[in-house]
C-alpha cells in the first residue's frame, strides 16, 4: 500500500483522478532475497527487518506467511502506524516515533538510503537490510513466495507448504484472477474517478465474488485441500470487506456477511492460528477513513460493524481438507507483536 497513490506530487489525501479509472502502479523494487544471494542479498538470519502496517492488506499477507512458516526468530518485524501523510509511513507506534532497530522515524528514510531520488510511493510491506539501513525490496507478491521457497532452511518444524510445486500453476492462475478483480478491484471501486469506471469495477468485483462463492461451496480451500498462498491473498481483502470496503469504497451490493459461503470461508481462516491474530480492526478502519480525505473529507471513522460474528461456528471442516496438510499450527505470536485485545474480536485470545 502506497503513501501517495495516484498523486506523484504527494498531495495528502489525493487518491482519485477525476474522470479516470484507478490504475495501480505495479512497478516495485525487483531485488530479491534468495538462498544463493544472486541479487546481492542472501538469506541470513537476523540480517533483515520486515516492515508492515496492520492496516494494509498487502503487508498483512507477509505477516501471515511469516507467522505460518515460523520465521519470527530469524526475521524481525517493524510495525508502522495506521495513518500516514504524503511523505511516508511512520513509526509512531514506537517510543519516540522511531523504529527501535532501524532507528528511523519514517520508512522513506530506508528507501532514500538506497535510492536517494526514489520516484515512486513509499510502500509497505518492505524488507530493509539492517546493517546498511537500505530497503531491499517492496515487491509484496514476490516476498511471500520467497518466504516459502528461499527461506526453507529457516522454516519452523511443522511449517506448512503454502506454495506446493505441483499446484503452483493453479495457485498462480487463481491468485491473478483474485488480484485483478478482488484485491485491486475494491480499490478500483473506491478510487474510481467516474461513474462509468466505478460501475465497471463494481460489476467485475461482484462477478468474481459470486464465482468464488460457487467455487468454495464445493471445497474448503481455493486450491487443493490445504491452505495455500491463494487463500492468504484472498483472506486479507475479505477480512477488510465489511469494515472498510463495503462503505468507504462503495462496494455495497451486499456485505460479505450476507454471502454465506464466503462469510463461512473467511471465518474459517480467521479462526485459524496465524490469520485472525494478525488483524487489527481499529487500525484498519482508522487508516482507510482518515487517510483517504478526498473520499472521506470529514475523517470520521465509523463505529461499526459489530465484530461478534467472527468466532461463530463455520462448519467448513465438513468439506474435508486439512488446514496445514502434514504440518502443524504455529504457536502464539511473540508478545511484542500481539494485536491489542481492544482492537480485535473479543475472545480471539491473541
Amino acid at each position: 500500500m502506497t503513501t501517495d497513490a495516484n498523486d506523484e506530487h504527494g498531495t495528502a489525501g489525493t487518491y482519485v483522478a477525476e474522470g479516470q479509472e484507478f490504475t495501480r502502479d505495479t512497478n516495485y523494487i525487483p531485488t530479491r532475497i534468495t538462498a544463493d544471494g544472486r541479487d546481492g542479498y542472501p538469506v541470513e538470519p537476523n540480517r533483515y527487518r520486515l516492515i508492515i502496517a496492520r492496516a494494509c492488506p498487502w503487508a498483512n499477507r507477509t505477516a501471515i506467511v511469516r507467522r505460518l512458516l515460523g520465521l519470527e526468530p530469524v526475521l524481525s518485524m517493524g510495525i508502522c502506524g495506521p495513518v500516514h501523510d504524503w511523505r511516508s509511513w511512520t513509526f509512531d507506534l514506537d517510543p519516540g516515533g522511531v523504529d527501535p532497530v532501524l532507528r528511523i522515524p519514517r520508512l522513506r528514510d530506508a528507501y532514500f538510503a538506497r535510492f536517494p531520488d526514489y520516484p515512486r510511493g513509499i510502500t509497505v510491506p518492505a524488507i530493509v537490510d539492517v546493517p546498511t539501513g537500505q530497503v531491499v525490496t517492496n515487491d509484496y507478491a514476490q516476498i511471500t513466495l520467497d518466504f516459502s521457497t528461499e527461506w526453507q532452511d529457516h522454516h519452523r518444524d511443522g511449517a506448512p507448504d503454502l506454495y506446493p510445486e505441483r499446484l503452483r500453476p493453479e495457485i498462480d492462475e487463481v491468485a491473478e484472477l483474485i488480484f485483478n478483480d478482488v484485491n485491486n478491484g475494491v480499490y478500483r471501486c473506491g478510487f474510481a474517478g467516474s461513474q462509468r469506471a466505478y460501475e465497471r469495477a463494481y460489476e467485475q468485483l461482484f462477478s468474481r465474488l459470486d464465482w468464488l462463492e460457487e467455487r468454495l461451496s464445493k471445497q474448503r480451500y481455493l486450491v487443493g485441500d490445504t491452505i495455500t498462498e491463494a487463500d492468504i491473498r484472498l483472506f486479507t481483502t475479505l477480512v477488510r470487506f465489511d469494515a472498510a470496503y463495503h462503505g468507504h469504497f462503495k462496494c455495497n451490493r451486499n456485505k460479505l456477511s450476507e454471502m454465506p459461503v464466503l462469510w463461512a470461508y473467511v471465518r474459517d481462516l480467521f479462526q485459524t492460528p496465524g490469520f485472525g491474530d494478525t488483524i487489527d480492526f481499529v487500525q484498519i478502519k482508522e487508516h482507510y477513513y482518515v487517510v483517504h480525505t478526498d473520499i472521506n473529507p470529514t475523517q470520521i471513522v465509523p463505529a461499526g460493524p459489530r465484530l461478534d460474528g467472527w468466532l461463530a461456528p463455520h462448519h467448513r471442516d465438513e468439506l474435508g481438507g486439512r488446514p496445514f496438510g502434514d504440518g502443524t499450527p504455529p504457536g502464539p505470536p511473540p508478545a511484542d507483536e500481539r494485536v491489542p485485545a481492544e482492537n480485535t474480536v473479543p475472545g480471539l485470545g491473541v
